[in-house]
């Protein structure tokens, strides 16, 4: 069995659940996790941040239940209404980040919301995916040329498709996927623990 976590870097949720899957790979290091981008803002969703409301009694909510912070650099990153969240060029970083450390890509998507919610660096900015790579202890400069690269854009595309085929419209979701079954473990929100006792569910089941 493996975990699929479907997510989007611009997610505040996706941001929120980080901790939680963190958690739950302590207590479980021995399920791998696959990530894929899920392609929260592409199309006619890539607009300008003032049009999805109260962005901020949104973030309140997700701290309240998670206990994720949002930093200072984030608040004055969307105080300008006029940002936009593309989650094609996000998309794009993890792609780069997972080619740069496939073994890593849990803590590297992590740190890349990071990156947004907290420091407010926009995920479509070169300059953040350096800094990320820097951090890591990765080759920053690799990572900033991939990322400007053509190849990542038609991986993104690729992750979109497979976060649809797994029927996933909400985000962030966490299935545990054997064989041709895949079983949703979280979908939005969910404790570690409520997930560890999902997963003994099913595996006692099987």
């Amino acid at each position: 069995m493996k975990l699929v976590q479907v997510f989007d870097a611009y997610c505040g949720w996706s941001y929120g659940f980080a901790p939680t899957l963190d958690e739950l790979l302590r207590r479980h290091p021995d399920l791998g996790v696959e990530v894929v981008s899920g392609g929260l803002f592409i199309g006619p969703r890539r607009v300008p941040i003032q049009e999805f409301g109260n962005v901020r009694a949104a973030n309140a909510k997700i701290s309240e239940l998670t206990g994720v912070s949002f930093g200072s650099g984030y608040a004055r990153l969307i105080a300008d209404d006029s940002f936009v969240m593309d989650s094609e060029a996000a998309a794009r970083g993890v792609a780069v980040l997972r080619q740069a450390a496939p073994d890593r890509i849990v803590e590297l998507a992590a740190a890349l919301q990071q990156a947004f919610y907290v420091d407010g660096m926009s995920l479509s900015d070169p300059a953040t995916y350096r800094a990320v790579a820097d951090t890591a202890g990765l080759d920053s400069d690799a990572v900033v040329g991939a990322f400007t690269a053509p190849g990542p854009a038609a991986a993104a595309k690729v992750e979109f498709t497979r976060a649809a085929g797994l029927g996933v419209d909400s985000f962030p979701a966490l299935l545990a996927v054997e064989g041709h079954r895949t079983t949703p473990l979280a979908v939005g929100h969910a404790t570690a623990d409520q997930i560890d006792q999902r997963l003994h569910a099913l595996t006692t089941a099987s």
